[in-house]
């Protein structure tokens, strides 16, 4: 992948961090996006000191203008965008409580960050890898989204399945042009603070349940997630598109 540019969304910390470090570490000139610009400049602090190139861009992913203006920005640079990791997610610091007490706006600004997100990351790239003919597309969704939310945040499942569908349409669509688009989703892994409050509040006999419901018996780790997203986005994985691929240590085999 030496030379390959790769968009990177939630780079800032935990699984996009780590995405962002494994894609330079392969060779790819990687463009990081994230709400936070502090955060960003050390994601770039971390790859450049491992003579990798960074570039941070701090944006919304729920701004449609915003991605279009960053993809612009990154053309003007170079040559061509050749890896998009949609990884920008999560719950907005909403907790578990009963569907009947949802409000409309709580349920909104997850679907807007984990759904619309990835769909407005697509759509922006797509005319460059259409006309290149090459591109590697990687959506991050969850287990939640294959199954039920740990947390209980109804908005959280429904967008990330909804991901799901949407990256097999866009492998259907895009597969002729030669892109492929393929979906990641992790298990419970504790890469920021959020995940740490979630873990912190299972308790201790919370956190060894989960744990013995893993067939290899331990949580993830941010590199088990940048490792599968580093294969999908490689010229070896050519011929694989429209997957979904558990990284969870077993607990969903199917």
């Amino acid at each position: 992948m030496s030379g390959h540019v790769a968009l990177v969304t939630g780079a800032g910390h935990g699984l996009g961090q780590a995405i962002g470090e494994a894609l330079a570490s392969r060779g790819c000139r990687v463009y990081g996006s994230d709400l936070r610009e502090d955060e960003l400049f050390e994601t770039g602090q971390r790859i450049r000191s491992s003579g990798g190139f960074f570039q941070g861009s701090a944006m919304d992913v729920r701004d449609a203008s915003a991605w279009a203006e960053w993809v612009n920005q990154v053309v003007q640079s170079e040559a061509g965008i050749h890896i998009l990791v949609n990884d920008a997610g999560g719950v907005a610091g909403q907790t578990r409580q009963p569907v009947e007490d949802v409000p409309d706006e709580d349920f909104d600004i997850i679907v807007k960050i984990n759904l619309y997100g990835a769909f407005y990351g697509i759509r922006a790239v797509a005319p460059m890898m259409k006309a290149q003919r090459y591109g590697r597309i990687i959506n991050i969704s969850s287990g939640a989204g294959r199954s039920h939310s740990l947390t209980g945040i109804q908005a959280y499942t429904s967008a990330k399945a909804g991901q799901i569908g949407l990256t097999r349409q866009m492998a259907a669509e895009l597969g002729p042009y030669g892109i492929t688009v393929n979906n990641v989703a992790p298990g419970f892994v504790i890469s920021n603070p959020a995940t740490r409050r979630q873990w912190e509040a299972m308790g201790p006999e919370g956190q060894q349940t989960l744990v013995e419901s893993i067939p290899l018996r331990r949580l993830g780790k941010p590199e088990d997630i940048a490792a599968m997203v580093c294969f999908f986005a490689s010229p070896e994985a050519g011929y694989v598109t429209g997957q979904v691929i558990s990284v969870d240590g077993g607990m969903a085999m199917f």
